[in-house]
């Protein structure tokens, strides 16, 4: 729980990492990437103040006890969401497994929730993964990457007809929740692999499935926002628009922000740090205490109140999640967190 100015806010960070991408763990003969991939997500780091950055032997394998102390001690987060991202043609026992996850969360099961993935290429063997894990995991997420290299592929796409029979399953099982990364590349993979189209058909095609887009389909906003604002089970996930934008880039920070509250809307936007690519305290206070400038440049964007951001922080995650809220961290009123019957256009101010 975090309080400025006399307001309480429930914090969940809906995209966590607790990876491994140290060079014990890279694939023999695939050493270039695994090193380029982390040095390319360490750089982003950069995007953030100059003291929270971390030399890079740290960023590569942080620890137990840093994830405790920036996530929960200093991050003023109540719960978060381990979002699974695998890449075992770089790295030997995966990036960031939903197994490694789960390490983390079996000591803090209060805090942490552990998503799973999918990819369709796997086939058969994938759908049995699926399921072992949504038993194991209790899932009501997973992760997908679909610029993520197997055997000689460079990427799939979410109308794929194979990626039907894993939205399918995941139907079966009970879970609702897709986050897809669909923004910024990290090297080597093609940029063009994250492309939002394919959330289109398939929100349209799943609605009983809620689709949260990781880091807005940044450089595609424009596409993202047209996109998102006709799909009443789109979710925007500001990972990457927070951490990325919020410091280094605050004047297209304002934009990103007003076009995805004109758009989207605010029961459909999600708070997400990212970790370890940016802390979460920084995200926190600084997003709290961000306001749109009253100039004519953003006039014609809503209004931003407590209440925005309190769903914006953790209200909307937690209604995807069935997390439950404390009494006195709830809204009082400024409507329903994450309905989708709310997927209009934020009156403005």
């Amino acid at each position: 729980m975090y309080e400025r100015n006399g307001e309480q806010y429930f914090v969940v960070d809906s995209h966590l990492h607790f990876w491994d991408a140290s060079p014990q763990n890279w694939v023999k003969g695939q050493e270039q990437y695994a090193k380029g991939w982390i040095e390319c997500f360490h750089a982003y780091m950069g995007l953030g103040p100059p003291e929270t950055h971390w030399p890079l032997e740290k960023f590569m394998k942080y620890s137990e006890e840093d994830f405790v102390k920036d996530v929960f001690e200093d991050g003023h987060v109540d719960v978060g969401i381990f979002q699974s991202t695998y890449l075992k043609s770089w790295y030997t026992g995966g990036f960031n497994t939903a197994e490694r996850n789960a390490t983390m969360a079996e000591k803090y099961p209060d805090k942490l929730i552990v998503n799973g993935r999918f990819d369709p290429r796997d086939g058969e063997a994938g759908l049995k993964q699926l399921e072992e894990d949504a038993k194991r995991y209790n899932l009501k997420g997973v992760k997908v990457y679909t610029a993520e290299w197997h055997n000689g592929s460079r990427g799939w796409k979410l109308t794929d007809p194979e990626a039907q029979v894993f939205l399918d399953k995941c139907k079966e099982l009970g879970i609702k929740n897709i986050h897809a990364h669909k923004g910024p590349t990290i090297w080597p993979l093609d940029k063009d692999a994250f492309d939002v189209k394919d959330i289109d058909v398939a929100a349209t095609m799943n609605p009983e499935l809620n689709f949260i887009v990781e880091h807005v389909g940044l450089p595609r906003i424009e596409d993202f926002c047209f996109m998102a604002t006709q799909e009443p089970n789109v979710y925007a996930g500001l990972a990457v628009v927070i951490g990325g934008l919020m410091h280094a880039r605050p004047r297209f920070f304002n934009k990103v922000m007003g076009e995805l509250l004109f758009w989207v809307g605010e029961d459909k936007m999600l708070f997400a740090s990212d970790y370890g690519i940016w802390e979460p305290k920084w995200q926190v206070e600084g997003f709290i205490d961000w306001a749109m400038p009253a100039t004519e440049e953003y006039a014609d964007y809503p209004a931003v109140t407590t209440a925005t951001k309190k769903k914006i922080m953790g209200l909307n995650a937690a209604k995807l999640y069935d997390i439950e809220v404390p009494v006195e961290l709830q809204l009082r009123d400024g409507g329903t967190p994450a309905a989708k019957e709310d997927a209009q256009l934020v009156e403005s101010a």
